[in-house]
């Protein structure tokens, strides 16, 4: 789909207005809300009210109505990805959420007549109704949302759904205690139910995009065979792997929550409710912080920003929980009271807030980097990991908390840690991420980036781009500012500086050198940008050859022309505006020879039209670039 000018300023929040969206978002939002009622409200009663008791122990029960939920992921995620490949989606919504007005039909009856086993299957039921909706859910939204609104819509998406879960918790729980509780648990499921369904009616059609996929049904070898699709693309998978290494965090985090509250905060279940309302809550902000702090393309250097924050305010979480005192539980409102206890919540909601920067990218990596033809079975793999991850997460606090007899901050230190060691894997076998967090880092911190018309660089096929050369800083304030990978030609002596090079190497970016003095690097590098282009990606040349020295723009080189006699592709031109004066432009002395004089200074990038292959001329360029930066260098 073809980016249009507003994705690039515009907010997140305007998609809610958009048929093509908001349908979505609340057809989703009132499932997970509803999903949550049902479910919570079941195990509550089971827990508190003496008409629920089946003469099976309370946390048997509840570990029952858990495992009942996560089941179906695992049985039926396989045929879920299918299905949704193979047929119209906004269709398979409406059946679905049909199917949940069935299932919340029977599940009322049988809260009003108190069967508890009945209530028990309808719950594997809603499970199975959440596993065929997941892969539609994320496989629908880049078939309607414009690639630079990919992180934005997937924040929306995600937070909606902590914001729906937490709701519908709160809601299970107050309700549950109602005299006529179950009887208005019934009403409300039924009621949401026919909401989602009517909210679904708007959801514009999503083409099949596998309509002659022929279905199969063993669903042990499916969900193999759906896990091998994940792993076609390496960096999909850790991707997949890094969603389902959170998914172990928040079942870790929020399993414990009640007995975290209750055994170290001598807290009653409202301080539960509070320390998940306020993770929740994290979880929202985080991820809708992300499209900011992204600029409306997905920023895999967030991810690393995530994990390091989960890991540091995990370890904060053990240092900072204060001894448990008193024999008698506190509520909320006496909790809040002491000011210790604050370090507690803003522990939880920093945890959420970094869970939703780490997360949020890396769906609409997978959603932009998985085919199109089977990206649903793609989802499908990421429900089954998660369920897995869940079942796994389980098993660790059994063993840390029951066998090893590990204390709850104990265990919060423990996942701190493996969150480290994870990290540290997942980012060694692909450093694009660690590439993209120090790219993110240095253009954050020195530089406040504003970018113009990027949309004219074209969304598909080979480019070429050529621009300024003004510091240091240039490749990695484009590579931070572009929505699709660049590979840049730089001089090699900039090339081969510390720290700088292991981004650069890891960019793919060429090296070269003048022909007089490296006359191979020099062979190598247009044989290399005649493959990068031919290959379909992006490439970028400074034709000055060199930084400025007086903040004019110098006389381009024609290695551009040469370029473009062996490879006739699109030309960009593209220019930097701001940079003259800052650390690592050649000012007054050479470059990163004096103190900083300035930090988060305004800088601008902005892009001109594309240039046909026979008309780019290395004179006719330089008037283009030298126009579109004006006077601000």
């Amino acid at each position: 789909m073809k980016q249009d000018s507003k994705t690039e300023t515009r907010s997140q929040f305007a998609l809610m207005k958009e048929r093509r969206f908001a349908p979505f978002f609340w057809t989703q939002f009132l499932g997970a809300f509803n999903d949550n009622v049902f479910k919570n409200g079941l195990l509550a009663l089971v827990t508190f009210s003496a008409a629920f008791q089946t003469g099976v122990g309370h946390d048997t029960m509840n570990n029952l109505g858990a495992g009942l939920f996560i089941l179906p992921f695992f049985l039926f995620s396989a045929l879920a990805g299918q299905l949704a490949d193979k047929y119209e989606k906004s269709r398979l919504i409406r059946y679905v959420k049909l199917l949940e007005i069935v299932i919340m039909v029977l599940g009322a009856v049988c809260f009003y007549f108190h069967q508890v086993w009945g209530l028990m299957l309808l719950l594997f039921l809603m499970g199975a109704q959440s596993t065929l909706f997941g892969p539609v859910k994320y496989s629908i939204i880049p078939q309607h949302l414009q690639p630079g609104e990919l992180v934005g819509g997937n924040a929306l998406v995600e937070s909606g759904t902590f914001i729906a879960i937490l709701i519908g918790t709160i809601t299970a729980g107050v309700v549950s205690q109602w005299e006529q509780g179950p009887l208005v648990l019934g009403i409300l499921v039924i009621i949401f139910a026919i909401l989602g369904w009517v909210a679904s009616l708007k959801i514009p059609e999503g083409p099949a995009p596998d309509p002659t996929l022929k279905m199969r049904y063993n669903i042990f070898r499916e969900s193999w065979h759906t896990v091998q699709f994940s792993r076609e693309n390496k960096s999909v998978f850790l991707a997949i792997m890094g969603i389902s290494w959170f998914w172990f965090l928040g079942a870790s985090y929020l399993t414990q929550i009640y007995n975290f509250a209750k055994v170290d905060l001598n807290g009653d279940p409202s301080v539960a409710t509070g320390m998940l309302a306020i993770f929740s809550i994290g979880i929202a902000l985080g991820s809708l912080l992300c499209e900011r702090f992204s600029g409306h393309k997905i920023e895999l250097g967030l991810v690393p920003l995530g994990s390091i924050g989960l890991s540091i305010f995990g370890m904060d979480l053990y240092f900072h929980t204060p001894a448990a005192g008193g024999t008698e539980l506190i509520s909320i409102g006496t909790f809040l009271k002491d000011a210790n206890n604050y370090r507690v919540l803003l522990d939880f909601m920093l945890i959420g807030v970094f869970g939703g920067f780490y997360i949020v990218p890396l769906y609409a990596m997978v959603q932009e980097r998985s085919e199109e033809h089977h990206r649903s079975r793609i989802i499908a793999s990421i429900n089954i990991l998660n369920a897995l991850f869940m079942v796994v997460s389980a098993a660790a606090a059994v063993l840390f908390l029951g066998v090893m007899k590990l204390s709850i901050p104990d265990f919060f230190m423990v996942l701190a840690l493996m969150n480290i060691v994870v990290a540290g894997f997942i980012y060694s076998i692909i450093p694009e991420f660690f590439m993209r967090f120090l790219i993110w880092i240095i253009t954050h911190t020195m530089y406040r980036v504003k970018h113009t018309d990027l949309r004219k660089i074209p969304d598909e096929g080979p480019a070429l781009l050529v621009c300024n050369h003004v510091s240091f800083m240039d490749a990695l304030i484009i590579a931070g500012a572009c929505r699709r990978p660049v590979r840049f030609v730089m001089f090699k002596p900039i090339y081969d500086m510390p720290v700088l090079n292991f981004i650069f190497r890891t960019g793919k970016t060429i090296p070269i050198h003048s022909k007089n003095v490296d006359p191979v690097t020099y062979e190598n590098a247009f044989t290399r940008i005649s493959q990068e282009l031919r290959d379909g990606e992006v490439v970028c040349i400074f034709p000055e050859g060199k930084l400025t020295t007086t903040g004019e723009i110098d006389e381009f080189k024609n290695g551009m022309e040469k370029i473009l006699a062996q490879d006739p592709v699109t030309v960009v031109p593209m220019a930097l505006r701001g940079l003259w004066g800052s650390f690592f432009s050649h000012k007054d002395s050479s470059a990163m020879t004096r103190l900083p004089r300035r930090f988060w200074s305004k800088v601008e990038l902005v892009a001109g039209d594309p240039v046909a292959p026979d008309q780019a001329r290395a004179a006719m360029m330089r008037e283009k670039v030298l126009a579109l930066r004006g006077d601000w260098k």
